[in-house]
């Protein structure tokens, strides 16, 4: 019998059809395969699958007829969105409210993970984490109920500064306060929870590093910013990348609880808008339209925003 040889083995595996090389692979990995399998069944079934329906964007969908035998229309659902006299309020809402976002709540986590690694009581730490990462759990429902007993004209905050004398406060149907209010509802829920990645991220980096910077004479300001933020560098550019494919979305459910009639004209967004035009009407087709063109324009901008990150000598999501 003729004995096992590994390199003639790996030659033959080499030379095998790419298809054939990576069933191979996946036997292999079989078990890290079945560990992954819950979570690609989920993106087939809830992304992916319904992405069939995006057909009714181009058709004037008739429930029931089905999406299949509803009558064409070609582009007429996309020339409706621009067609509209206040489109162009709605889409300069949704880049101002998100362009907040990314300014505040996307670097407020990382100012967070690097002020959590340089407590060296691991107790007060994660105590620190636990308070941070609670306000994930709770529905938008929640919060908006929240910010509203608190900011309403009868609320907590306006009785304590009527009790010192002072005006109360109105930022509930201020227009200039409105947008404000909800980037820091985003960054109240929401920062706690981002800083996991971060200081994942952050146990990368080389102990060893900061000992040498010590002696070097390099102050915790120094250490941090030639040794820490370019250590996480890649994961923020990778992070960043990933929201801009987002910028069209501001969070329908936060935006719709807290809209009223006096703040609308710089708070409605593209997806109340949406809801208000396109599913509370019935106008599926439109909706899907509306869809379909956020989608584009994020994948656009992932695209690019991926490749300026290459061209800079940074890996990107790709």
């Amino acid at each position: 019998m003729e004995a096992h040889n590994p390199i003639r083995h790996r030659a033959l595996t080499r030379a095998a059809p790419k298809p054939v090389r990576a069933l191979q692979r996946m036997a292999k990995e079989r078990y890290l395969w079945l560990m992954a399998l819950p979570g690609i069944l989920y993106f087939l079934v809830y992304k992916y699958t319904p992405m069939l329906g995006i057909v009714i964007a181009f058709k004037k969908y008739v429930p029931s007829r089905g999406f299949l035998e509803s009558p064409w229309v070609g582009l007429d659902n996309f020339r409706r969105i621009f067609e509209s006299p206040d489109i162009g309020r709605y889409f300069m809402n949704t880049i101002i409210i998100s362009f907040y976002q990314i300014v505040f709540a996307f670097s407020i986590p990382i100012v967070i993970a690097i002020l959590l690694n340089e407590i060296g009581n691991a107790f007060v730490k994660r105590f620190i984490q636990t308070a941070l990462y609670l306000p994930h759990f709770l529905s938008w429902v929640v919060v908006g109920g929240i910010f509203y007993l608190l900011f309403k004209s009868d609320g907590s905050v306006n009785t304590l500064l009527a009790s010192w004398g002072l005006d109360p406060v109105n930022i509930l149907s201020n227009k200039e306060t409105f947008r404000g209010m909800l980037v820091l509802q985003v960054i109240w829920k929401e920062s706690g929870w981002g800083t996991i990645i971060y200081l994942a991220a952050l146990t990368g980096i080389d102990p060893e590093l900061y000992e040498a910077a010590k002696i070097d004479g390099a102050g915790r300001l120094r250490q941090i910013w030639y040794i820490t933020l370019p250590g996480i560098k890649s994961t923020i550019v990778m992070l960043f990348i990933l929201r801009l494919g987002s910028v069209l979305d501001v969070g329908f459910e936060q935006v719709y609880l807290m809209l009223n009639s006096s703040v609308s004209e710089v708070g409605e967004v593209l997806e109340t808008y949406v809801y208000r035009v396109g599913v509370i009407n019935g106008n599926f087709s439109f909706t899907t339209a509306v869809g379909l063109l956020k989608g584009l324009v994020g994948m656009i901008l992932i695209l690019s925003s991926n490749y300026l990150a290459r061209r800079l000598g940074e890996k990107g999501i790709y």
